[in-house]
């Protein structure tokens, strides 16, 4: 095992520096929905708790949709960027930044229309219903910022260019936690505005960080052989086409996983107030974990697409070796926390007595999941690397959708398991996704490797 790391330690060493700010770009985004939480669980009362867990469960299939448009960027730059192909680059960058734009305005749509409408009739408490409207709203409108944001940050990466986002990112959730207490407990002469005071610092967060890190990109020196050709007037339709045909897949993988959550918050926000409550407290630990673990398949995505770019398929395999490597033993380590902390945890979301046993349990049967849940997500991001994502999107879907969901109704709502059962019904379908993906990037590579050899024969 020592001597294999010894061969391998380059590949560990540049995969964990590319990584690492990647976690912590990727954790901001749920160290936002993390920081409401905390603030609306110890200042605004459970149901004000069981609001955002509503908001979240119905904004987050949105907000994934609008991730995985913009995240069909990366791999495109990473392979170009292997072939040195500057001027083709910035034209990628030029397209993503209108089709973001245009998804960020359709988002907002979909947000005002289609998940108020949502909201209203999937069988939730009214009070509950009421009291997240203000919330969402707000943050359908921060997708517009979000999204142009996203698609520098994802240009910026696909370069291997990460410290960058994650600088602004911090200062972004250090604004935010900031704004939000002040505006939801009301200091400094601002009457308390419970859950819409986290709507509207996550709406100036987003709106700060998107500036900052257009400026980072357009006036940085790491890009100037690429911005040299950039220009917004520049639409080409094919280079559109090309960002959407890894985009949309990418989006549905993750509203096939996403989604499959969201359902599941709506469960357990039919069985009462205080499972929805309980959820919320403890998904909010496993969001990011999972966000951390995507870093890690990000980096994978960039370091294979870019081997993927210049034929280099044994360096394809290395990488996608040790990235599994690096997340067994990164949601390892998560899984014993939450296994020996399940009690102490809750309290950081809630303090209420109904809610935090009930989450402690839920604690439990996430850190059995944490393994499968960081696996899957880098098998996706390995294939995502050599341009495979169709086939990854149908597993998603058999997975989630076909296994998970039916068997969470079945163990928490028919059999009156109640919240414990929805989320056996969760790791189900986890174990599913990240089985059937390993051996699809295993397929994958072998196949890449045997016509490699077939040709140099």
């Amino acid at each position: 095992m020592i001597t294999k790391y010894k061969s391998n330690k380059i590949y560990y060493q540049s995969t964990i520096m590319l990584a690492g700010p990647v976690v912590v770009s990727q954790l901001g985004h749920t160290f936002v929905q993390t920081v409401d939480s905390i603030i609306i669980g110890h200042y605004a009362g459970t149901i004000s708790l069981a609001a955002v867990s509503l908001v979240h469960s119905v904004f987050m299939v949105v907000l994934v949709l609008g991730m995985g448009i913009a995240y069909g960027l990366t791999p495109l730059i990473a392979q170009e960027d292997g072939k040195s192909n500057y001027q083709e680059c910035a034209k990628l960058l030029s397209n993503s930044l209108w089709i973001n734009t245009i998804a960020g305005i359709l988002l907002f749509l979909v947000v005002y229309y289609g998940s108020m409408f949502a909201m209203n009739h999937v069988d939730q408490d009214p009070l509950v219903v009421e009291t997240a409207k203000p919330y969402l709203l707000l943050l359908g409108i921060s997708i517009l910022p979000l999204m142009i944001f996203q698609t520098f940050k994802q240009f910026a990466e696909g370069l291997g260019f990460t410290k960058q986002a994650m600088t602004i990112t911090i200062w972004g959730n250090v604004l935010n936690l900031i704004l939000a207490v002040i505006l939801v407990k009301g200091i400094f002469g601002i009457p308390p505005m419970g859950v819409r005071g986290i709507g509207i610092a996550t709406l100036i967060d987003r709106v700060l960080m998107m500036v900052v890190m257009i400026w980072y990109v357009m006036k940085s020196s790491n890009f100037k052989q690429y911005i040299q050709y950039f220009s917004v007037r520049f639409i080409n339709f094919q280079r559109i086409i090309n960002v959407i045909k890894i985009g949309v897949p990418v989006a549905m993988q993750y509203i096939f996983e996403i989604g499959a959550f969201a359902v599941a918050a709506l469960m357990a926000g039919k069985i009462g107030a205080m499972e929805q409550a309980a959820h919320q407290t403890a998904i909010t630990f496993v969001a990011m974990t999972y966000m951390m673990a995507s870093g890690i398949a990000s980096a994978a995505t960039i370091k294979v697409g870019n081997s993927f770019g210049n034929l280099n398929y044994i360096r394809i395999q290395k990488f996608s070796r040790v990235s599994y490597h690096l997340v067994i033993l990164f949601m390892l380590f998560f899984a014993i926390i939450f296994m020996l902390f399940n009690q102490y945890l809750p309290y950081v979301i809630t303090s209420d007595p109904a809610v935090v046993p009930l989450a402690a349990q839920l604690l439990i049967i996430a850190g059995v999941f944490q393994l499968f849940d960081g696996t899957q997500v880098v098998g996706l991001g390995t294939l995502r690397g050599m341009g495979d994502v169709k086939t990854p999107t149908f597993i998603t879907f058999i997975a989630y959708w076909i296994v998970g969901l039916p068997v969470a109704y079945l163990l928490g709502i028919k059999l009156d398991i109640g919240v414990k059962g929805i989320w056996y019904g969760l790791t189900l379908g986890l174990v599913t996704s990240s089985v059937l993906l390993y051996f699809r990037s295993q397929y994958i590579i072998k196949n890449k490797m045997k016509s490699l050899l077939k040709n140099e024969a």
